[in-house]
């Protein structure tokens, strides 16, 4: 299993160009609102989530209701969920204890990563596909809880002309991108870039989780009118 596990290893490093910035500067926009070492790093490590940390942390940070934070992480999440429903076929037959692990570890990369490989090798076999998908993290999450650490000690020392906030685009263009290869990705991606931008004066950022819904909608709407048809 050691040869599938490096394997994953050697395909997650390319994320730690735009992973360690992303952490970086969530250390420095977490304690520029006012979150103490303990609370960003509790957040970081529990959360395990940048975009949904992004999201909580600058409603927050606009003194919005705690449980508008919260649905608002769960609605950037929500994408976790389709995931998982990805990965089941390959992972779904695993120990109870190993599926939490993969849970916890589920991440836009180790996602994009893994479920591009299972495709390529569906013969692999369950130890193979596990150790390939912890591989493919081990690169990554490390460098996640580090570069937030260092971001929350040192962010304020970090020239604001170094402009960080170039990773959360980075990451999500270079995760996003390589699956827009069918026609229900395309649709559900543009409803969503279309609604956020058309529901952006809704308060709370609350049309980013409309939006979401509506693109989700629309996949699912185009992929089963083209089974439909098959």
């Amino acid at each position: 299993m050691g040869g599938a596990y490096w394997q994953g290893f050697r395909a997650g490093v390319p994320f730690v160009l735009v992973v360690a910035p992303f952490g970086l500067l969530f250390g420095v926009v977490a304690t520029e609102a006012g979150l103490d070492i303990v609370q960003t790093m509790a957040m970081t490590v529990l959360v395990i989530a940048g975009a949904s940390q992004f999201a909580a942390l600058q409603l927050l940070s606009d003194n919005a209701p705690t449980f508008v934070a919260i649905l608002t992480g769960l609605a950037v999440n929500m994408r976790m969920a389709m995931y998982s429903a990805s990965l089941t076929p390959h992972l779904g037959k695993a120990s109870l204890g190993m599926r939490s692990l993969v849970a916890y570890f589920l991440v836009d990369q180790s996602y994009a990563i893994s479920v591009v490989e299972y495709e390529k090798a569906p013969a692999r076999v369950l130890p193979e596909k596990l150790a390939y998908f912890f591989g493919s993290v081990s690169p990554i999450a490390p460098l996640w809880y580090g570069f937030t650490y260092v971001g929350a000690v040192a962010g304020k020392a970090i020239p604001p002309e170094y402009a960080l906030d170039f990773a959360v685009p980075i990451t999500f263009i270079s995760l996003v991108a390589p699956a827009l290869r069918s026609l229900p990705h395309i649709a559900a991606a543009f409803v969503s870039v279309t609604m956020a931008l058309f529901l952006a004066w809704l308060p709370y950022n609350s049309g980013l989780m409309v939006a979401a819904v509506l693109a989700m909608m629309a996949g699912a709407a185009i992929e089963k009118r083209l089974e439909a048809k098959a």
